[in-house]
């Protein structure tokens, strides 16, 4: 069902494939209706007339078509170049592109349906709707453009990968919710230490997009078996390589094997769904390609800091962030184990590479100071220390960047808009 829906969200064509069709199925309907209730005698249109609307209608769709198809290669080519290439994941899923376009397939269809009728009778109450059809992929279209050109801004960008990664956080994070139970750790080395009963491996390369633990987990539990997953979501894997291992005392058939592969998704790139770390990614690409030498967008680079750090804190609220998901049955028998991102994996993702490629900037380290300060005031107190760790690594780094300059001292200050932000109240 994972990849159903990612080729579903992913498709252009399936939408408006099926909006088409609802623009045929309309058509006989308004003819029947036509036939069934009165018109107004102002909707009466002589054939030539009718004729002339629907082959304008037509015409028109097939231009505001082209409109649109023609902003999404400039919309491709933009973000691709300016942003990231993991941003068109987002941009390729957008429901109002997807509703303007099956608008107007609904209304091409249903106009080129009634004009095939025109010689038996003219459908007075099919050519009326046709207008409306148009007026209404007209203002979806005006919707798209404005929201095309909006999204075409940095700090736009950056909001709707930061919200999707949040999204993909709060959606998995009862996983990481459970602390870890005491002799956890000596329970998984025994396991471990066993030879597997079973072992599934990868018949083909690709990130591991999805991982349907609630079925995995009632596998295991129907099957009195411990299953380690080797591999976490996000991971590349190559073709032969083991996605997982079951531990049992039973034998297991063949079959099995078919039905654990068939629980995990994989594909040709990651997507955010259950990865929230690839969220982080686009950011901080977002972010490094602002401070490129051929950009050299410091502010960009600090607008994306201020969704970095509302998505960090939000992870650091969440327990249990130690490396790895543990599930158990009813019975608080261990039945599912598999690799999870620690709180320091998504800290060092966020704010490793923005250091780096930042660091001669003073805006972009002041703005990345006053994060991680907020950050270690509001984390959980057992990730406190991970944060005070990387403010260490910034400030080692704004010591080396600037040295003796003139602006060491300006650059050694936290500033939460960069440069030129209001003073605290105190201290």
């Amino acid at each position: 069902m994972f990849r159903i829906r990612q080729t579903l969200k992913g498709s252009l064509w399936v939408v408006p494939l099926l909006g088409g069709v609802a623009g045929i199925g309309l058509s006989y309907a308004s003819v029947w209706l036509e036939n069934v209730t009165f018109v107004p005698a102002g909707w009466d249109y002589a054939p030539d007339t009718a004729l002339t609307v629907l082959t304008t209608v037509v015409g028109a769709t097939v231009g505001l078509t082209g409109f649109v198809v023609t902003v999404s290669v400039l919309v491709v080519q933009m973000a691709t170049g300016t942003f990231s290439a993991r941003y068109m994941r987002l941009w390729y899923r957008d429901s109002v592109l997807k509703a303007t376009l099956a608008v107007l397939m609904c209304t091409l269809a249903f106009s080129y349906s009634l004009l095939r009728r025109i010689d038996e009778a003219v459908p007075d109450l099919g050519v009326t709707f046709a207008g409306f059809l148009l007026g209404a992929g007209l203002v979806l279209f005006l919707v798209f453009l404005d929201r095309v050109l909006h999204r075409l801004r940095p700090v736009k960008v950056a909001s709707l990968a930061a919200h999707s990664g949040r999204n993909a956080l709060r959606a998995t994070v009862r996983l990481a919710s459970t602390r870890r139970r005491s002799g956890a750790d000596a329970e998984l080395e025994g396991i471990l230490a066993g030879e597997p009963a079973l072992v599934v491996r990868s018949k083909e390369s690709g990130a591991l997009q999805a991982i349907d633990d609630e079925g995995l987990l009632a596998w295991a539990t129907r099957n009195d078996a411990v299953i380690v997953m080797r591999h976490g979501v996000g991971d590349f894997v190559s073709s032969n390589t083991v996605l997982l291992e079951v531990h049992g005392s039973a034998a297991f058939p063949r079959v099995a094997e078919r039905q654990l592969a068939g629980r995990l998704a994989l594909g040709i790139e990651r997507t955010i769904d259950q990865d929230p770390a690839f969220a982080l990614r686009i950011l901080v690409d977002v972010a490094i390609r602002a401070l490129s030498p051929a950009v050299n967008d410091p502010t960009t680079a600090v607008q994306v800091i201020d969704h970095l750090e509302d998505t960090l804190a939000l992870i650091g609220g969440t327990p249990g962030l130690d490396g790895r998901w543990e599930y158990r049955d009813d019975t608080s028998a261990l039945r599912l184990v598999m690799p999870a991102h620690r709180f320091e994996d998504f800290l060092s993702l966020g704010v490793t590479e923005i250091r780096e490629y930042g660091n001669s900037s003073i805006q972009v380290v002041r703005r990345l100071r006053a994060a991680l300060l907020a950050l270690e005031a509001s984390v959980l107190p057992e990730y406190a220390p991970i944060v005070t760790a990387e403010l260490e690594r910034l400030r080692l780094t704004v010591a080396a960047a600037f040295g003796e300059s003139p602006d060491s001292g300006l650059a050694a200050h936290a500033d939460r808009q960069g440069i030129g932000g209001p003073p605290k109240l105190v201290g």
